[in-house]
């Protein structure tokens, strides 16, 4: 574990474990969480005799609190100076919801020879908010309706999301896990406030259409159905049509989460792409 100084001076703490000459794989978490939250895939990855290197995004989990910067130009920025300082050469970029998006940003402007791949998971891209161009949008009051919850009481909007849709908990049958919501509390709690609200903008308006259209390399996009946060039919076929050399991984029923409630399926999905 280290950590990384920006141009701007903010530090940007990661996870850097195993071989250093094994492929790399890097994992780009979701609002408001951090590098934790991909504990399951770090460890499948490393057994499997790869390189694997979390980072918490600026303001989020353990990287500075800063003040600024919280648009996705800047975390993308943040990640080239991660895969610089590290010089990390044909690594494949795995983005989860929000992380998604901070993939597609960087891919899309990474130096040649970085990025082998990536894959983008219950992503954000191509665009999340509802306009005259993405009529298929969740209407921007569904994101005020975020910024009023997390400024009136974050602590308690941060046990509502992963109690119910993050995680499908909300729907009939499921498996709860009071330890999974838990984790998630905590790992929303460990970063600021502000960071968090500035970045409710920074996922839900940032247009990605043009990052996806200047991707060449193999692009593996994998969605639930039943996401209750982004939306699968404005989200994931949309995203795939975009890419040069993408591909369409549907799970049925499954939720935004499903790298947490479902890796065994998930997992060995991910592992495949990666080795092909």
């Amino acid at each position: 574990m280290g950590t990384v100084t920006t141009s701007d001076g903010t530090s940007i703490f990661y996870k850097d474990w195993g071989p250093r000459d094994a492929q790399p794989v890097v994992f780009h978490h979701g609002w408001p969480l951090s590098a934790d939250d991909w504990d399951n895939q770090m460890l499948f990855f490393l057994a499997q005799g790869h390189r694997v290197i979390a980072h918490d995004r600026r303001g989020h989990g353990r990287s500075s609190q800063s003040a600024t910067g919280h648009d996705m130009d800047t975390y993308a920025a943040d990640v080239a100076a991660l895969t610089d300082a590290l010089d990390l050469r044909g690594a494949v970029h795995i983005g989860h919801s929000t992380g998604g998006g901070e993939v597609a940003r960087y891919v899309a402007r990474a130096k040649p020879g970085r990025v082998a791949k990536a894959i983008l998971v219950g992503a954000v891209p191509p665009l999340m908010v509802q306009t005259p161009t993405n009529p298929g949008g969740l209407p921007i009051e569904v994101f005020d309706g975020f910024r009023a919850a997390l400024a009136a009481n974050r602590a308690q909007f941060y046990v509502d999301v992963p109690s119910g849709p993050f995680y499908g908990f909300n729907r009939p049958g499921a498996k709860v896990s009071q330890g999974v919501i838990d984790n998630w509390w905590r790992q929303g709690m460990q970063g600021a406030a502000s960071a968090h609200y500035a970045c409710i903008k920074a996922f839900s308006e940032t247009d990605f259409t043009e990052d996806l259209r200047k991707i060449e390399v193999p692009v593996l996009v994998v969605h639930g159905t039943d996401d209750q946060i982004v939306p699968y039919e404005n989200s994931a076929p949309l995203s795939a049509e975009l890419l040069r050399n993408g591909r369409l991984k549907t799970y049925e029923g499954l939720p935004h989460g499903m790298l947490t409630t479902h890796p065994d399926v998930v997992n060995p999905d991910l592992l495949a792409f990666v080795k092909e």
